[in-house]
């Protein structure tokens, strides 16, 4: 990548470098490394006490347990990394415009990103698990299983690394998809032949892809008409100006600036954040799944409700599998496995396997009285029946010959199923918030020289910052709403990009150049390393 920046000692007026080496003490460093040993032995505390909870006494083998805590480390430093990669983009804004001390702006970003990760929801964690194969998703305590989880987050990782290095803005997002998809390729070329497997669920990539290319262009276009809608309606001319020598701007503006990388940060957190909970669950629920595989925190009073609508859809299923013949357990579950690899689920037979799957998790819900009763010995299957059940009404989708009632009632269902089975204990949140706010603190320089000095020719004023931090801030609250994953690395450095085009300021088009050839290759680099791997670990698991 060039290392042209915008010339400080020939600019015209008295521009002014941020000291982005200051701040630094040893009281810093103790407490960020007390803060990192605090949370992995929090980690480690919580997996064991959730697990005596559970009543699993048994406690996990040696060699388990030892695999259960690389893949959390390995899942943790994903975050970590993501965090100094990712963020640095948030801070950029304020540093540059003096709106903030760069330390001082490092450690509110990562508060916020704190924050953002621990309010989340959890919908964009699934929506990034349901690209992986599903005998994968299934079996993820398995030697496949780990040896993916380990492929496409180391990856993800080496991939991230490698364009910080270089100080190119990329995205985290792009480079898990990509970590996905090669798992999935490589796990459908390693299969043997006429093996029911799946490699990749394109739909899902082509739901979340059109998430990520939507980003870059988003922000260079909304930020260039924000910024001109800016000048036609506020006429304040200060705000238009880029910072004077270590002044900062003034209150109004310096408001503005703080408020957009707040809230950059607190989205970033939330949509950022979740990519590597997801995969957290599956280490959890493959070494674990005892205390984990079904949510037991689901009270015993919704139980009667998720009764009822159980029985709901299994009237439903029937009267659509018309006189295709009942099958036993077994078979139903290979059946609608089968149809959700070929996509095709909305056939007699597969309504009659449904038909099973649901009665089946009607008649273990009544049994046992409660989703947290579920003995350890029932706890894989009862599970695997509500995965199965839950991901072939969302394949689904809207059915022509369902009446408006009976989607209603499965889309109800299919909320019941995912409450059970689509959950982030509060001590997963609070270790991804904890690696991603501390990743904040780290090795942020280089992307914030990238955003500050290497896109656009000219020093970057308030308005510009301003525009691009409010189009990220909106796009990435907006995603994370509707459960998709974005970049905001794409959004905001697109965004910078593209006020300084509405700007007339002229862009760094060697900068730009690496940043969309960075996007095109980050694709096909982290599916080549993530399928070596994969296929590497499986020798060795």
């Amino acid at each position: 990548m060039s290392d042209a920046t915008i010339d400080y000692q020939n600019a015209t007026g008295p521009l002014h470098r941020p000291d982005l080496n200051g701040g630094r003490k040893p009281l810093g460093a103790a407490i960020f490394f007390g803060v990192l040993i605090g949370a992995l032995g929090f980690a480690a505390w919580s997996v064991l006490h959730d697990m005596s909870a559970a009543g699993d006494t048994s406690h996990l083998a040696v060699g388990t347990f030892v695999l259960l805590g690389v893949a959390l480390i390995i899942a943790l430093a994903f975050e970590f990394v993501n965090g100094f990669h990712d963020t640095a983009n948030a801070v950029a804004t304020v540093i540059y415009t003096n709106s903030l001390p760069p330390m001082v702006a490092v450690v509110w970003s990562g508060f916020w990103n704190f924050l953002g990760v621990v309010t989340s929801a959890g919908t964009v964690a699934y929506s990034i698990v349901t690209l992986l194969p599903v005998e994968l998703i299934l079996q993820s305590g398995s030697s496949a299983g780990y040896a993916m989880i380990f492929a496409l987050l180391i990856a993800a990782i080496v991939w991230n690394l490698v364009t910080w290095a270089f100080g190119i803005p990329n995205s985290s997002s792009h480079a898990l998809v990509g970590s996905i998809m090669g798992v999935g390729l490589a796990n459908q070329f390693v299969s043997p032949a006429g093996a029911a497997t799946q490699g990749v669920d394109w739909g899902q990539v082509q739901k979340v892809f059109s998430a990520l290319l939507f980003s870059p262009l988003c922000g260079f276009v909304m930020a260039a008409l924000l910024l001109l809608v800016m000048k036609i309606c506020i006429k304040n001319k200060a705000l238009y100006d880029a910072p004077k020598g270590d002044q900062p701007p003034p209150t109004w503006i310096r408001a503005l600036l703080i408020g957009t990388c707040t809230g950059v940060s607190f989205f970033h957190g939330g949509n950022d954040g979740q990519k590597g909970m997801g995969l957290i669950m599956l280490i959890l629920i493959g070494a674990a799944p005892t205390a984990y595989a079904l949510n037991r925190a689901m009270p015993d009073s919704s139980m009667p409700a998720f009764i009822q609508t159980a029985d709901q859809a299994e009237t439903v299923f029937r009267l659509h599998a018309g006189d295709a013949p009942a099958v036993d357990s077994a078979a139903a579950r290979d059946r609608v496995g089968a149809a959700l690899r070929a996509k095709s689920v909305s056939s007699p037979d597969v309504f009659a396997a449904l038909t099973t799957l649901s009665d089946d998790i009607s008649h273990s819900v009544k049994t046992y009285g409660s989703i947290k009763s579920v003995p350890a010995a029932s706890v894989s299957n009862v599970r695997t029946d509500m995965y199965l059940v839950s991901d072939a009404i969302r394949v689904m989708k809207d059915p022509a010959d369902f009446s408006a009632d009976q989607k209603k009632i499965l889309k109800s269902f299919m909320g019941e199923l995912n409450a059970g089975t689509r959950f982030i204990p509060l001590w997963v949140k609070i270790s991804v918030a904890i690696a991603l706010g501390l990743g904040t603190m780290v090795g942020w320089k280089r992307i914030v020289v990238t955003v500050g000095e290497k896109i656009g020719k000219t020093h970057l004023t308030y308005a510009q910052g301003a525009a691009a931090e409010l189009v990220a801030m909106g796009t990435i609250g907006l995603a994370e709403g509707y459960g998709l994953p974005v970049s905001t690395t794409h959004i905001l450095s697109s965004g910078v990009a593209g006020s300084m085009a509405a700007n007339g300021s002229g862009l760094q088009w060697s900068t730009l150049r690496a940043m969309a050839m960075a996007w095109v290759t980050t694709l096909p680099a982290a599916m080549a390393i993530s399928g070596c791997l994969y296929i590497l670990f499986r020798q060795v698991f």
